[in-house]
């Protein structure tokens, strides 16, 4: 039975946790969850672990120092632990250049566990010290690192990395959580509701989307749910427009209703611009959209394009009259709004379930456990 021991803040998040009741079902395969009590989101919320779907696994919750600074956030009991729990193998689920992938390597280098980290980042970046040496250390004593997105290999390999590099997301949905909503468009004398679910800040496009919402017929409406330092902005700049009436903001909601407010929406929009030091790493929301029957559309950002492929609407990032014209055709064809609602649940459900997910990471862990295997033989 093979111990893997999963280091991860990810899974304060509710929903994110089916994807470790999926990997606690691979055969062979025995799993502890070592997360923090909350996580300190960089929108200025607070995230707390409520241990929801949990069945298969041991949980550990431990404090993090340096809790909500990403880059030099870590584990202080870790060692410890390690030395209580004994794994076969160390998921550490960060990025190369954190302190918190580099500290908890550290420890598993002295003690003989091999272990694997993440990317996501997708520009080739360079980091000043200490990180960029930590991102060395890491590339030299790391099993595997999982890239998250195409980009992303190509990046760990621009910077030396030679080691096994399996390229698949590790975001995935639960389809007994995102169900589909009905499978009819809006009558068209009726309010078609265009969602934006995010952060918001400069990066995630939201301007370009109340800029298309003044192309489009009154009908359309657009629900703005989430939470970040544009928010003012943003409220400003939808007022100028005119669109006052016409766009509804909503700062928080549950993880737990996230699903219905999803099924509530007609069409749903991520519209990522990039900038110098970021693209899109993958968009989350989009498959959870997917998965709910709701019709995409994305801007060109990073892996959006292939995120969502051919089931759905993509436009170049920052052209607003390209985005009205997606939307507007989502509005007025019902044949083709049930043509991307159908091929966004299938192609969620054949790529992104947390099942589909934990099955690839059982590969990677049998791959990194084998040449142990053999040399014990």
């Amino acid at each position: 039975m093979r111990h893997v021991v999963m280091i991860s803040k990810t899974f304060v998040a509710t929903t994110a946790q089916r994807q470790l009741e999926e990997l606690a079902r691979q055969p062979g395969l025995r799993l502890t969850l070592i997360t923090p009590p909350l996580w300190q989101a960089d929108d200025g919320g607070v995230q707390t672990f409520t241990p929801t779907f949990i069945a298969g696994y041991r949980v550990i919750t431990t404090p993090i120092r340096a809790n909500g600074r990403y880059h030099v956030y870590h584990y202080p009991r870790l060692g410890g632990l390690l030395d209580v729990l004994q794994p076969d193998v160390v998921h550490m689920d960060d990025e190369p250049y954190n302190t918190a992938t580099c500290h908890a390597l550290w420890l598993c280098q002295q003690r003989k566990i091999p272990a694997l980290a993440v990317a996501w980042q997708n520009i080739l970046r360079r980091y000043p010290p200490p990180f960029t040496f930590m991102e060395k250390w890491v590339y030299r004593h790391v099993a595997a690192i999982i890239a998250g997105n195409s980009d992303a290999a190509m990046v760990v390999r621009a910077k030396g990395y030679q080691g096994p590099l399996p390229i698949f997301s590790l975001h995935g949905i639960d389809p007994s959580i995102w169900q589909p909503r009905h499978v009819d468009p809006p009558e068209q004398n009726a309010p078609f509701t265009i969602g934006y679910i995010g952060r918001l800040v400069p990066e995630k496009g939201i301007e370009t989307l109340l800029d298309a919402l003044t192309h489009l017929p009154l009908r359309c409406r657009l629900q703005i749910i989430g939470r970040g330092p544009d928010a003012e902005r943003l409220r400003a700049r939808a007022t100028h427009l005119g669109l006052g009436e016409r766009v509804a903001w909503q700062p928080y909601i549950d993880p737990q209703q996230l699903p219905p407010a999803m099924r509530a929406l007609d069409a749903l929009v991520l519209p990522s611009r990039s900038r110098p030091n970021w693209r899109e790493q993958f968009g989350r929301v989009l498959i959870e959209a997917m998965a709910s029957g709701v019709p995409v559309v994305g801007s060109t950002s990073g892996e959006i394009p292939r995120v969502i492929a051919t089931a759905g609407a993509l436009y170049p990032e920052g052209d607003a009259a390209a985005l009205a014209t997606a939307l507007a055709r989502l509005a007025t064809e019902p044949d083709w709004w049930r043509t991307c609602a159908v091929a966004g649940r299938a192609r969620a459900l054949t790529h992104f379930t947390q099942a589909t997910i934990a099955t690839q990471l059982a590969q990677v862990y049998a791959e990194i456990l084998a040449p142990a295997a053999a040399r014990r033989h």
